[in-house]
């Protein structure tokens, strides 16, 4: 808790900075007498008591910093939403908790975050991680809850306000969530297909008694180069059937197209009225998971050789530390995880009540995210451990990487536990609560977007918004249909690459640059104070002044030196496809620096006029504005001074 007089230091701050020229207070909208007297009502009283005719004997009032922030927010609460008359909010903020939580829990945290570790040095990759956790992931966090709460927008009209420079950031965010989703639901379209196939016993990958088994098929996991295991076969031959490459299309898999296609009229019920919907959902998609994780965990530790591989996941190799990759594998993975620079989160936050208090959500959403991980390092680990027992071969030779670890590896350990069908079910039916909670969200930011930017016009020719929800679930529907071809894996695998791991690195590094320096720590500070009437930390303001950024600075510099064709398993990717993925790559990223002509273009002055407007936050607007004076006179421009 602040003292009262740092409280009151605080206050005084923030009350000169209002007064000073450097920065002009909006004019709520509407003629309300009572909310624009209060609001001024602080400020007022500071200038009356500094003006000439007091003699500089009187003292203004002494608010709280918390009752000043509280009069301020209500200001701009009544701007917000005579902008946004119609904007829903969540029905309990719970709500939205457990909606960035299952945005937050998703796939990665099931086989992305046990490789790194199983990668880097077992237990020793967690001290890197937890210190990304909190340098790295809660304050990054913590500043797009802010932003998106405080101006009530999707990340397209956020980042136009905060750097109209860097507005491009958010289309940028908007079109790298849409091209996700595209490809993401092809998950959740496997793990259907896993689902449907479990109901029977025996589980057809376990065994090589089957149609599409070969002579080299294996029933038990082998080093040998020459043999292949039946839960491999049953993922690369029954299911994809896949082809030898790119170069060989193939034909569509229809019972993927038809699982593809119920995917998505999964995500349309959960999602067609918004918020309402999707508030519901979340309360059985998010929790649901910690329910089947804990039951795996429990009949998993039971099992022989179990702590062999608990063991494995959690004793260090500290010489792993010494490598700068382990510490940037560290960082990606929050930052993946936790989903910066995707704008769901952002997108979400800004159906939030005003004064929501954002850092209780932050803290839920990364912590539990980040706990998610770890469980389920202890569940997969587990059960290589039973797996290298059951076979007398070490953890360290078992073949983990991508979505192999849950579609072909995990799967076998399946096959010899008791009531092995009913483990199967309960397993897949987690991967797709899982692959449901990030796939809402990232619709749900496309959808916002739209409804931000063209709401009426949208709404006047559909009528409804479910039928646009219902336009963009169709047009992701066929924009997804290549991957469930036979050569679908390796359309999948080079969107995966090109995607989530070049094109999110450069967005989320303009991201960061527009809201922690453009924006300012400072007017983050103020927001927050707007809306809750606390200023955040000192922890805070120095990660988002200094640390995240260089962090993040560091990452890209280390992704592009260290950067590395696409490739799958043995599958070289020929120039063309590597072409192919840097379109893809640019899809999302030229949006950046087109929005950035298009702001010079359109701004009046000199050039230098324009560079100096377009670094200004709500450089794009002309409103009513309030001089320190206290006279409700126009301004022609506004004038925010960095």
């Amino acid at each position: 808790m602040m003292s009262e007089g740092d409280a009151q230091a605080e206050l005084q701050a923030l009350m000169e900075r209002r007064m000073s020229d450097k920065e002009t207070i909006t004019l709520p909208l509407g003629d309300s007498k009572e909310a624009n007297g209060t609001l001024l009502e602080p400020l007022k009283a500071w200038d009356l008591c500094h003006s000439d005719e007091s003699g500089g004997s009187c003292h203004p009032p002494s608010p709280s910093l918390k009752a000043f922030g509280a009069e301020r927010q209500r200001g701009r609460h009544i701007d917000n939403m005579a902008m946004q008359p119609d904007r829903p909010t969540w029905s309990k903020q719970i709500e939205f908790t457990l909606a960035g939580i299952g945005n937050a829990v998703g796939l990665g945290n099931v086989w992305r975050f046990p490789y790194l570790c199983y990668r880097s040095g077992g237990g020793a990759f967690l001290v890197p991680y937890l210190f990304m956790l909190l340098v790295l992931g809660i304050p990054l966090l913590y500043m797009e809850l802010i932003v998106g709460q405080y101006l009530r927008k999707g990340p397209v009209h956020v980042m136009e306000k905060v750097c109209p420079l860097l507005k491009g950031v958010g289309l940028a965010t908007v079109a790298i969530s849409f091209i996700m989703c595209t490809y993401y639901n092809v998950i959740i379209t496997w793990s259907l297909y896993y689902l449907f196939s479990s109901f029977q016993s025996p589980l057809p990958w376990q065994s090589c008694n089957n149609t599409w088994n070969t002579l080299n098929c294996t029933d038990h996991v082998t080093n040998s180069s020459y043999s292949t295991t039946a839960s491999q076969q049953f993922f690369n031959r029954k299911m994809l059937d896949r082809t030898g490459g790119l170069e060989e299309a193939g034909t569509l898999r229809w019972e993927l197209f038809l699982l593809l296609l119920l995917a998505w009229i999964l995500i349309y019920l959960c999602i067609f009225k918004g918020i309402k919907s999707t508030g519901k959902v979340v309360y059985f998609t998010a929790i649901f998971p910690y329910v089947i994780l804990i039951a795996l965990l429990i009949n998993n530790v039971q099992l022989p050789g179990a702590m062999k591989g608990i063991n494995f996941f959690i004793l260090p190799v500290w010489e792993k530390l010494l490598s700068l990759e382990v510490w940037v594998n560290a960082a990606a993975q929050i930052f993946n995880s936790i989903g910066i620079g995707f704008g769901g989160l952002m997108t979400m936050s800004s159906y939030n009540s005003f004064n929501n208090n954002v850092l209780k959500d932050t803290l839920a959403i990364s912590i539990i995210n980040s706990l998610t991980s770890i469980l389920a390092g202890f569940v997969i680990f587990s059960a290589f451990g039973y797996m290298s027992h059951l076979q007398n071969i070490p953890v360290s030779d078992l073949a983990v990487d991508g979505p192999g670890l849950v579609f072909v590896v995990y799967p076998q350990a399946f096959v010899t536990m008791p009531v092995a069908p009913f483990w199967a079910i309960i397993f897949f039916f987690m991967l797709l609560c899982l692959g449901l909670d990030s796939e809402f969200a990232m619709v749900e930011v496309m959808v916002t977007s739209l409804m931000d930017g063209y709401g009426k016009p949208l709404l006047k020719y559909f009528r409804l918004k479910e039928i646009l929800v219902l336009m963009v679930c169709c047009t992701a529907f066929l924009l997804g249909i290549p991957h469930v071809m036979q050569c679908g894996i390796y359309i999948f695998q080079l969107m995966d690459h090109y995607t989530a791991i070049v094109s999110i690195i450069f967005l989320a590094f303009f991201e960061v640059i527009a809201i922690c320096w453009v924006f300012g720590v400072r007017r983050l500070t103020d927001s927050l104070i707007e809306m809750t009437g606390k200023p955040p930390s000192i922890f805070f303001k120095v990660c988002w002044w200094i640390i995240c950024p260089v962090l993040i600075g560091v990452i890209l510099v280390f992704s592009v030196i260290q950067f590395k064709p696409a490739r799958y398993e043995d599958y070289v990717y020929p120039p063309w496809a590597q072409g192919v993925g840097w379109v893809i790559a640019l899809a999302s990223i030229m949006w950046i620096p087109l929005a950035a002509i298009h702001t010079l273009w359109v701004l009046p002055g000199s050039f230098m006029e324009r560079i100096r407007r377009s670094l200004t936050p709500f450089g794009l607007e002309k409103v009513p504005t309030i001089h320190p004076s206290g006279s409700r006179e126009l301004v022609p421009e506004l004038a925010v001074k960095l």
